[in-house]
């Protein structure tokens, strides 16, 4: 499916329109590689040297992902920056817990889908019908944030104000960056969690208050998230001129159903995380390292701990003390 956005030149109007397609990975290129040639430090990959024109085409996709950012944050889009540790094994032993980078690469992804995301959601309210919606409401801990802004001597809005927060995650992460994934744990847990639900044309919206959108939905992973299947569904029945393959009841039931999928889902990799971390820690008992404290409960002190484990690299992970 391919989905189209133009806008008229002398006024903010945007056209949506999706077209059926078929897509083929010619280069087949991993994210990391990308990112070292667009960041200038390699040469392109040769398969996607293979392909003709596919150098220029990137940079102006690199270009276009970075004004997109740009803009997305002006608005009030959150930059957040939560651990997000990858396990290495040699074999069936573990021997490093790497931190993976948000690089050029993966936000030049991460910006198209945001857009092919919005773009679903209009063109699925212009149709009329209702639609399944990934949302982050209105933070009703909002105070909370604002204590903790207050923290660092900044001021926020007594109501919530994506563009304010966004401003004061920025300039943290310019003044400690090394301190600023432990912040955005503690803003993320306070904004509370997110969740599916139906939006129908003309009602209330609630919108993503992270993404500081009103009109979002899951339609780019169709292959691994069902949320997004369902969506390109509908959007495959107004192409087609049928009727919706859903009715608003079912609509309700799946939002509920894959809600309750994602909160296990994520517990999972929760647990999944803190038995890696105790998998590598294991050969480490009794050694000391030093570790920021970014947390406290009854059952212990949480750390993003630095170990050199895998050739003297600095590896950051989460595990409770």
């Amino acid at each position: 499916m391919r989905l189209l956005a133009t806008a008229g030149r002398n006024d903010r109007r945007t056209v949506h329109s999706p077209q059926p397609g078929a897509l083929r990975n010619h280069a087949q290129r991993a994210y990391d590689a990308l990112s070292a040639w667009i960041d200038g430090g390699r040469t392109l990959p040769e398969a996607a040297r293979a392909v003709a024109g596919l150098d220029g085409q990137l940079r102006t996709q690199d270009e276009v992902a970075q004004r997109l950012r740009a803009r997305r944050h002006e608005q009030g889009s959150l930059q957040l920056e939560t651990f997000q540790p990858h396990a290495v094994f040699d074999g069936e032993r573990m021997v490093e817990i790497r931190q993976q980078v948000q690089n050029r690469a993966r936000q030049l992804i991460e910006e198209f889908m945001i857009a092919t995301n919005e773009c679903s959601a209009h063109f699925l309210a212009a149709a009329g019908g209702a639609s399944l919606r990934p949302v982050v409401r209105s933070p009703e801990r909002w105070l909370r944030i604002v204590e903790v802004a207050r923290k660092y001597g900044e001021s926020l809005p007594k109501t919530p104000d994506s563009v304010a927060l966004a401003a004061f995650l920025a300039k943290r992460h310019r003044a400690d960056p090394l301190r600023f994934p432990g912040l955005s744990l503690v803003i993320v847990k306070l904004m509370g969690r997110g969740e599916y639900v139906v939006e129908r044309a003309g009602g209330p919206p609630i919108g993503h208050f992270g993404l500081a959108l009103r009109d979002y939905t899951h339609s780019t992973a169709p292959n691994r998230r069902f949320p997004d299947l369902i969506t390109l569904r509908m959007v495959k029945a107004v192409l087609a001129g049928r009727q919706p393959p859903y009715s608003v009841a079912e609509l309700e039931a799946l939002a509920e159903h894959c809600t309750a999928q994602e909160d296990a889902a994520q517990k999972v990799e929760r647990r999944m995380r803190k038995s890696e971390a105790a998998l590598l820690l294991e050969s480490h008992v009794a050694q000391q390292y030093d570790a920021i404290v970014t947390g406290s409960s009854e059952s212990g002190l949480w750390v993003p701990l630095r170990i050199a484990i895998h050739n003297g690299q600095q590896l950051p992970f989460k595990a409770v003390s």
